[in-house]
């Protein structure tokens, strides 16, 4: 492999993956690249999501979405690798990106939060993929496929020279999902628990208007009291409060410890916000299995 010669379009690339850091499959797409880019900068979004976990890589890259440099986005969380899902790259913002991955919803939601798809291409030109002898297709989406995709869109060659024009529209859409209201009953799931095991909530702070600032949190056969604070240190010694994230949703967060831990609560929970009033006192217990998350 050689570089191509010629105007390079981006310098960027940033990575997103399941691969973990343990074998070597970070390292060979990065070396994959280079190869062909040796001018584009790799950038590691996280290579922690759980593996095959195509939710919680939309999530991230939703999360991440408006703060990553301009350029490629390659994503790799692909539990349909050499099944028949299709791999594409999106152009979005008029051509300020493009996301080069599996079509399985990994980037739905990414694409909504920058103001959706300008255009996409099914990877079918096989002229910009990993010669793999005597393989009959590629082993490796995410090295064989992506990363040379990616290195060759940073090295100027054209979206519509990578394959053939898919609608945007048809795309895989993302599953996410949305909070309910019924008149006190805020019924939400969590979304994510950080590394500090804070509990991000699928709500807004528009979603609590009118709600008091003391609340229940309501989940299996018990719940806990929370109060709504505007900071980490307006939490007192034992207590949950729940406040606006660094990402604008709403989180339940302890002061200098994990929420997560202290509620038993894991991505996938769905949790019922309620007036303090309006439910029991009765502290929760969940089982191992509960806190599992199974």
């Amino acid at each position: 492999m050689s570089p191509e010669f010629g105007l390079p379009r981006f310098d960027t690339i940033s990575f997103l993956s399941d691969y973990g850091l343990g074998d070597e499959f970070v390292g060979v797409v990065k070396s994959v690249v280079r190869a062909i880019s040796p001018q584009t900068f790799v950038l590691d979004v996280t290579h922690d999501i759980a593996p095959h976990d195509v939710r919680a890589g939309a999530l991230a890259l939703a999360r991440s979405a408006q703060y990553l440099n301009p350029g490629v986005v390659l994503g790799v969380v692909d539990p349909g690798a050499a099944t028949d899902r299709r791999n594409i790259a999106i152009d979005v913002g008029d051509g300020a990106s493009v996301l080069v991955g599996p079509d399985n919803g990994l980037f739905a939601s990414a694409v909504a939060l920058v103001g959706g798809a300008t255009a996409a291409v099914e990877l079918t030109n096989t002229d910009y993929h990993l010669s793999v002898p005597g393989a009959p297709r590629p082993l490796d989406a995410g090295r064989d496929i992506y990363a040379p995709v990616a290195a060759h869109l940073c090295n100027g060659v054209p979206l519509d020279d990578l394959g053939e024009a898919v609608d945007p529209g048809l795309l895989v859409p993302g599953v996410l999902p949305v909070s309910d209201r019924i008149d006190d009953t805020l019924t939400a799931e969590v979304l994510w628990v950080d590394r500090f095991g804070n509990v991000q909530l699928n709500v807004g702070e528009e979603d609590l208007v009118g709600l008091s600032d003391h609340l229940r949190i309501e989940f299996g056969e018990g719940g806990r009291s929370v109060a709504r604070v505007r900071s980490f240190d307006s939490i007192g010694p034992g207590a949950i409060g729940l406040l606006v994230d660094s990402y604008g949703l709403m989180a339940l967060a302890v002061q200098r410890g994990s929420a997560a831990a202290e509620l038993g609560l894991g991505a996938g929970h769905e949790v019922r916000l309620v007036p303090a009033e309006a439910g029991t006192t009765t502290p929760v217990e969940l089982s191992k299995r509960d806190r599992a998350g199974n």
